[in-house]
């Protein structure tokens, strides 16, 4: 990372224990993929009400000329944008660049930021961020530098952790004080007030839900399954360039997932470590049941993801059994909708994780939401990640209580609803697991590395692993605009 840069300031801020900050995860990002990515991020404004301040760094000024009159459009809604670039021909002539709430940083080429690509919006009820900076042509090693401008590589990151994209403004705000002390100020103010009114607890930054980061994570979803259709097109791209391209694109999609999930635990001052535990232990007691490699990465996954059948809408809990298909209006789905989980169903590569989360809520005895499967007709990674994530729920709690045997305790809880709630021999398979935990084996948890998740997605992760006639295609690929 280039010294000065607000890449290297922010990883830095994270690299010490002292500071009690996580790590930060960084990963490598092409061109399209940003684009892609930044567009639904942006394109996210114009559908809120959220009037965000925006600051962007372009690297050179014909770059953001390219997205100028994009640019015009999110100045309707935003309250101020800030964008700074090394500035080129047209650069301050542009009319977006006249707007009274639009300010224009004139980036020295020796400045490291010329070298980053940021996106950074900040508001109470949205934020969202992308940072990063071009490899250098040493970076790139023998192949050099690509000659096709969408196969670029940046490191850096993404996220919509307000903590983060708060902490990463402040920098790019302080950042600007060299160019224009007074634009300084008065960001410095608006951040301020918009961190101010965040402390609130009834913000959305501090309540993920489907109405908000679900339809947010739908349009990322969305905008990178189109850009990676537009390279199945024919073109000059070398096999093994569109194949790269294409791992790229899938690997932000499963990110924007597991970003959500962080968020979600993040907002869980209780429980912040849930889905780590809940895959890790998950994955465990598969281990024990002698599940395959590939079912136990579809466990973890899951397990990854779990809280997403959670994340609801501000009117429901759950969407009632009346809603229709599209494509049948006359023909009522089988079982309510998750809202969550209908999310995850946009991503075909997902279909078996989300039909795994749809149903850690049945019963064993057939008595449970949402479709009252009983017995082995429920996936048995369903049956392992409902069993595992009650657990862990009473662990955290007790823990809290700092009872002097949470795990006894919490596997207590669960036996009293074997046979009902839970299959008896996946509650053995977790008795067996606490014993070994009481005997002093380690079970370390850690935080997934979600930039180098890809590995947990392979042929079995799109698996239909129902065969239910009330489970047609169109409820497998429901849409969040039906959920809604």
């Amino acid at each position: 990372m280039l010294q000065g840069s607000i890449l290297q300031k922010l990883g830095s801020a994270h690299q010490s224990e002292k500071t009690g900050k996580r790590p930060l995860n960084f990963g490598v990002y092409y061109k399209n993929t940003l684009v892609a990515l930044c567009h639904a991020l942006e394109d996210a404004i114009l559908d809120s009400d959220s009037a965000p301040l925006v600051i962007t760094a372009f690297q050179q000024g014909k770059w953001y000329l390219q997205e100028a009159d994009r640019y015009g459009e999110i100045a309707d809604q935003a309250s101020q944008i800030v964008i700074m670039a090394a500035a080129g021909t047209g650069f301050a002539e542009h009319p977006t660049s006249q707007r009274s709430n639009v300010a224009l940083v004139d980036l020295d080429k020796t400045d490291p930021v010329a070298q980053e690509w940021h996106l950074i919006i900040l508001s109470p009820s949205y934020t969202a961020m992308v940072l990063c900076q071009e490899l250098s042509e040493a970076d790139y090693g023998a192949a050099g530098v690509p000659q096709n401008d969408l196969e670029r590589k940046f490191y850096g990151f993404w996220t919509f952790e307000p903590s983060l994209v708060l902490e990463t403004a402040e920098l790019a705000i302080a950042h600007i004080y060299r160019y224009d002390p007074e634009l300084q100020q008065a960001l410095a103010s608006q951040v301020e007030a918009i961190a101010t009114l965040a402390q609130n607890q009834e913000a959305r930054w501090n309540q993920p839900s489907a109405d908000n980061l679900g339809e947010i994570v739908f349009r990322v979803v969305d905008y990178l399954q189109t850009s990676q259709q537009n390279l199945s097109q024919p073109t000059s791209y070398a096999l093994n360039a569109q194949q790269g391209l294409d791992n790229n694109l899938v690997s932000n999609e499963l990110q924007a997932y597991l970003r959500v999930a962080q968020l979600i635990d993040q907002s869980d001052v209780n429980n912040p470590m849930a889905a780590a535990e809940v895959a890790t232990l998950a994955e465990v007691v598969g281990q024990l049941l002698d599940l395959p490699a590939w079912q136990l990465h579809r466990l973890r996954l899951a397990g990854l993801l779990h809280r997403m059948a959670f994340l609801q809408t501000f009117e429901s809990d759950l969407i009632s059994g009346t809603v229709h298909y599209d494509d049948a209006p006359g023909v009522p789905l089988s079982c309510p909708l998750v809202p969550g989980t209908q999310v995850l169903r946009k991503m075909q590569r997902l279909r078996a994780i989300a039909t795994i989360i749809t149903h850690q809520t049945e019963w064993w005895n057939g008595s449970g939401q949402p479709a009252g499967l009983a017995g082995d007709e429920i996936p048995v990674e369903s049956r392992i990640l409902g069993l595992v994530a009650e657990f862990q729920h009473y662990l955290a709690r007790f823990r809290a209580e700092d009872s002097s045997d949470s795990l006894s305790r919490a596997l207590s809880e669960c036996q009293t609803q074997q046979g009902d709630r839970w299959d008896p021999k996946i509650v053995e398979a977790l008795q067996l697991l606490v014993s070994g935990l009481h005997q002093g084996i380690d079970l370390p948890i850690s935080l997934p590395k979600i930039a180098a998740g890809l590995w947990m997605l392979d042929s079995h992760s799109e698996e239909n692993l129902l065969n239910l006639d009330s489970y047609s295609e169109a409820e497998q690929n429901a849409s969040l605009k039906v959920s809604q």
